[in-house]
């Protein structure tokens, strides 16, 4: 007989890892015990050595589903200690270095109990097991036992916690285990607390009242895993319209929910890889593409009586996602939307629960005192939410699922750092300003947090500041270093730099477009050692290392350093930060850099966009232009896309959401123009260079071919195809002129980074000519290419500089 004792880390808490050890140590025959500690999972086994062996082969064989292992580490145990059988011990606390489990969208088996008409649970709204339901968002410390949940109020019942203790049950050790006679309760409630009838909702129970309310028009307020949701019938034009007054959301589309795959496939396409990400146990809202033509049926009222049945057949409010041709999708991921959903055969909006900007709320009292102006019912339910995670979204682009918000089902699991990111400091990046997350670096790994949204909304930021302290207690981080975006004025950056002077800790500053190089090679693998790569970082706008603002960048970049050597050409931002809002000042400001007022007036006075210009107060800007003032000048991608979206009347006036033009301008491509026109009709772009020697992508005979399309009346479907083959075609001759000396190619990996990579229509066509030019291509997968992934990038980079700088201490 041998003895060992393992310790196992990783995503192992909470997710049926113990149990699942018990019933295979015993399969095994071996004697023992296991439990969690801070640090993930000990076993203790006895036994034959073989037999040993075996069992942790078929550990890692059969690790739960909702389970990673990241090591196991084994050392020799006295066979003296050696107990008669294997036995689940309780859990430890002490240094914590473990993970905790995102929540998890519910499982068949949960499914098939709500459903059982026989069974305990049948209808129960929070039924879970140890391989779905909540985790991070009621967690309050850690280890993750019940005792450190908000379930710690809910005292089982005999049944609750037979299974609770049985190991060979599934719910062993679930810790929101819970039954109507011991549980948490769920109620729908008027939300002005006025009297209601639920005998006139249903037959049934309150969930199935909502479902009344939504198919009558109503809006209901829906408490889910994460935060507070706003629900309505998407089929309702009036039902949406009053969601979007209230709510204040003029145009951004609205995501939907729908029962089933059957349901969504009426009113978009679904791909094999989108059914299984929108099947997944983190189970994000995936961004579709539409049906071609509306739903079986024609477009009619609410409530009309055509196609097969009452209310059957009916299109999705146009007001849904105004201007775009996506619709982004859910399916429920909660025992209680499917059982509010199990008689609506159309979908739902479910849209988080805030006004405007606002984080989402999590709170039974502010859920009342905030929203009751929106919400006609809440149904919510006496389980706390701990934590807020916003639903995530995801897109299969490149035939790919790449995330582009991170929170539910994805955060907070850990990003294993490369190798040779052994042994580096605990650390904190603070992220960006907009779509903002942060990032802890703890023992070899990277904890991303979930989206917290745009810091310049007070509520988001104080959300953010809120989530600092609760992930410092949660993961027991004491950092050792601060790492801020270059940015003077964010107010990450602000609260970082005074963090660090207050606590007397080193603080690094990186600039924003090698963070998202960085975060694009760490989230790859790419050793810290490797050679550079060409960094592709298109986006909005970040602080430059010459004191500008930058947003179009070819960086040759590892992670301790990037030099710049491409760029876009730089362009006055007309007003500063109202070029954001109004796209019409990007091509004002575009137009009087390449042609001038003069010749574009005497050339093309009769087209629409310049009698649109002289409505404005014209002599104003051009003294600001002239003299600089209030229009400082930037490289961005992003504000190119509002100036060619406005200039053919897309989103001319207002942008009511960031990157609403450029979002428009895509969803109009014409596909046929796109995939078969001649290349050289695409709109040219040149490589010149700046007085600096740098070159840059110059845009004067796009403008020109542009202002002669808008001439010749050309559909704007297909002007907007050739501007993204135009600009595609440029950014790739970019890379190989940037890869290449004396004809033979001196980089071969590429990484693509920012925002403006969102594009889907964009980023394949890049992806595609890069990829048959035998370019090794990095891109983002797990975390999302705008700025909610520059705060693992930041991470990345102070460490890399820290390893390096220790490696170059001369030894003692």
């Amino acid at each position: 007989m041998v003895g060992e004792a393992i310790r196992v880390t990783g995503i192992v808490q909470g997710v049926g890892f113990r149990p699942t050890t018990w019933r295979l140590a015993n399969a095994s025959n071996l004697t023992g015990y296991v439990y969690n500690d801070g640090q993930g999972v000990v076993i203790h086994v006895w036994g034959d050595s073989t037999a040993i062996n075996h069992f942790l082969a078929e550990l890692k064989k059969n690790t739960p589903p909702l389970a990673r292992i990241d090591h196991i580490q084994r050392a020799i145990l006295h066979v003296d200690g050696a107990p008669d059988s294997f036995t689940i011990r309780s859990s430890e606390s002490n240094n914590v270095q473990t993970n905790i489990t995102p929540d998890a969208a519910v499982c068949a088996d949960c499914l098939t109990d709500i459903f059982d008409p026989l069974g305990r649970r049948y209808r129960y709204p929070l039924t879970n097991c140890t391989h779905c339901g909540p985790r991070f968002s009621i967690v309050e410390a850690i280890p993750y036992d019940r005792a450190n949940t908000s379930m710690k109020t809910f005292e089982q019942c005999g049944e609750c916690l037979k299974e609770y203790t049985s190991p060979d049950n599934r719910r062993f050790h679930a810790q929101p285990n819970a039954c109507y006679t011991c549980g948490p309760t769920v109620e729908l409630e008027r939300i002005d607390s006025n009297a209601q009838c639920l005998e006139s909702l249903t037959q049934m129970d309150e969930v199935d009242g909502a479902c009344t309310v939504l198919q009558n028009g109503g809006i209901v307020a829906v408490k889910g895993i994460g935060g507070f949701h706003l629900a309505c019938d998407a089929t309702n034009d009036a039902a949406v319209q009053r969601l979007r007054d209230t709510k204040q959301r003029n145009t951004k589309s609205f995501a939907l929910m729908a029962r089933d795959l059957a349901v969504i496939r009426r009113y978009a396409h679904i791909t094999a890889a989108e059914e299984t990400l929108l099947s997944s146990a983190e189970a994000p809202i995936v961004i579709l593409s539409k049906t071609d033509q509306a739903p079986p049926g024609k477009k009619r009222a609410f409530g009309a009586k055509e196609g097969q049945r009452a209310n059957d057949l009916i299109a999705v409010s146009d007001i849904v996602a105004p201007g775009i041709n996506t619709l982004g999708f859910m399916l429920p991921y909660t025992p209680m939307h499917h059982l509010m959903l199990r008689r609506m055969n159309r979908p739902i909006v479910l849209t988080s629960a805030n006004l405007s900007d606002e984080p989402q709320i999590i709170d039974n009292d502010a859920i009342k005192n905030r929203l009751n102006s929106i919400a006609d019912y809440v149904l919510w339910h006496d389980r706390d939410i701990v934590n807020r995670t916003d639903d995530s979204i995801a897109r299969i682009v490149g035939n790919k699922a790449r995330l582009l918000r991170r929170s539910r089902g994805y955060a907070p699991a850990p990003i294993p750092l490369p190798p040779g990111f052994n042994n580096v400091p605990a650390l904190l990046a603070m992220g960006g300003e907009l779509k903002n997350t942060f990032c802890l670096i703890k023992n070899g790994q990277a904890i991303l947090s979930q989206h917290m949204g745009d810091l310049e909304n007070a509520a988001a930021y104080a959300d953010y500041q809120k989530n600092l302290a609760l992930y410092a207690d949660l993961f027991q981080h004491c950092p050792e270093h601060i790492v801020v975006d270059a940015h003077p004025e964010y107010l990450s950056s602000k609260l970082g730099r005074q963090r660090a002077e207050d606590e007397q800790l080193d603080c690094h500053v990186v600039q924003h477009h090698h963070a998202h190089i960085a975060a694009c090679l760490a989230e790859n693998g790419h050793p810290l050692d490797a050679e550079p790569v060409l960094g592709v970082a298109l986006d909005g706008l970040g602080y430059g290392e010459d004191n500008t603002l930058w947003g179009g960048e070819f960086l040759i970049a590892d992670y301790v350093s990037a030099e710049r050597v491409g760029t876009f050409k730089p362009i006055a931002m007309l007003g500063g930060s109202m070029v954001m809002r109004e796209p019409w000042r990007n091509t004002y400001a575009h137009l009087m850099s390449e042609i001038g007022w003069p010749e574009l007036k005497m050339n093309f006075e009769q087209l629409d966009l310049i009698q649109y210009f002289q409505s404005k107060p014209l002599d104003t800007f051009n003294a600001m232009l002239a003299k600089g003032t209030n229009a400082p000048l930037a490289s961005s991608c992003g504000r190119l896309f509002d100036a060619v979206a406005a200039a053919i009347g897309i989103c001319r006036e207002a942008a009511a959401y960031e990157g609403q033009a450029a979002i428009e301008l895509e969803a109009i491509v014409d596909q046929d123009t796109l995939l078969h026109e001649d290349e050289l009709l695409a709109y040219p772009f040149a490589i010149p260079r700046l007085g600096n020697q740098l070159p840059y992508i110059e845009a004067l005979a796009m403008w020109q071919a542009v202002l002669g399309d808008l001439i010749l009346n050309t559909p704007k479907p297909v002007m907007a195809a050739r501007f993204h083959k135009g600009l595609a075609k440029i950014i790739v001759t970019m890379i190989k002129k940037l890869t290449t000396v004396s004809d033979e190619r001196v980089i071969h990996t590429v990484a693509l980074s920012g925002g403006v990579f969102q594009n889907k229509t964009l980023f394949e066509l890049v992806l595609s000519q890069l990829e048959q030019d035998n370019f090794n291509v990095l891109t983002h997968q797990q975390v999302p290419t705008n700025d909610g992934g520059i705060a693992l990038g930041q991470a990345v980079i102070a460490a890399a500089r820290i390893i390096k700088t220790d490696r170059s201490k001369p030894c003692a």
